[in-house]
């Protein structure tokens, strides 16, 4: 049986950083693949809560992300 509500869609910065639960957070964080989703990320945080531990952990996955490079 297919999942009807799963799609191949990519997450949208909100999607990955709204949540009150900072355990989603670090996983929508920790599942960015590419530097323009993790601009993107940044771009949203700084417009919308410009949460200092948020904008570290996305400093942080562009490090690894550079170093996998």
């Amino acid at each position: 049986m297919l999942d009807t509500d799963q799609t191949d869609e990519p997450l949208t910065p909100q999607q990955r950083l709204e949540s009150s639960n900072p355990r989603i957070i670090d996983a929508g964080v920790a599942t960015i693949t590419d530097m323009e989703t993790l601009q993107a990320c940044v771009a949203y945080e700084n417009k919308h809560q410009q949460r200092l531990p948020i904008l570290k952990l996305l400093a942080q996955r562009a490090e690894k992300l550079r170093e996998e490079s």
